[in-house]
């Protein structure tokens, strides 16, 4: 996106991973469909691709979900809140939940969209289907974990200092990029995706 200054922001109003990921990749898919030379120079495609996730607690009913970097935050309507903050929350919320109650995901939803030619309006906007939203395609990728009773680790970002993946006595932060990248939710779901693209 470097090489298109002003392009638009969404909202990410969704109530799902599925509803953001969407969101944000069709809104740059219509912007770039607008623009002249946006497809200049690309054998096939192009395509945007976005992202949405969070992590999921089953004791929190999977809170905090859709809001996961400002879950501290939406206590006092700011924007996104730092990761202590939201790992203090966290804590906070589960504090007395036994182990075998601490399960949790972290999940991540890619959706793909072509950039197309904009297609003329239609008469009749309620039966309008929006092409950019029906060509987009999604791939979801989950990592399962429980979380910690107290942070642990230096490495990553967001709650893996809390995040203790299925199989593993470590948190996210503890095992390293290369472990991490290998198992995590955006791994899956890219994974998806190539499986996907592939011939």
């Amino acid at each position: 996106m470097a090489d298109y200054p002003g392009a638009p922001v969404a909202a990410e109003s969704a109530g799902s991973f599925a509803g953001n990921a969407t969101q944000k990749s069709v809104l740059l898919a219509q912007w770039l469909s607008t623009r002249a030379g946006a497809c200049l120079g690309l054998r096939e495609g192009p395509f945007v691709l976005a992202d949405d996730s969070g992590l999921e607690v089953d004791a929190l009913n999977g809170a905090p979900g859709v809001h996961s970097a400002r879950f501290a935050a939406l206590d006092n309507e700011r924007g996104n809140s730092g990761d202590a903050e939201n790992n203090a929350k966290l804590l906070r919320l589960l504090r007395g939940v036994p182990w075998e109650r601490r399960t949790a995901r972290f999940r991540c939803v890619l959706a793909l969209t072509p950039v197309m030619e904009p297609a003329p309006s239609t008469a009749s906007p309620v039966c309008e289907l929006d092409e950019f939203e029906a060509a987009t395609r999604l791939f979801e990728g989950r990592c399962e974990g429980r979380i910690g009773f107290e942070p642990r680790g230096a490495g990553g970002f967001g709650y893996d200092p809390l995040f203790i993946p299925e199989g593993y006595e470590a948190t996210f932060a503890e095992l390293g990029e290369e472990v991490k990248n290998g198992l995590s939710h955006r791994a899956r779901a890219l994974a998806a995706l190539k499986a996907a693209l592939q011939p």
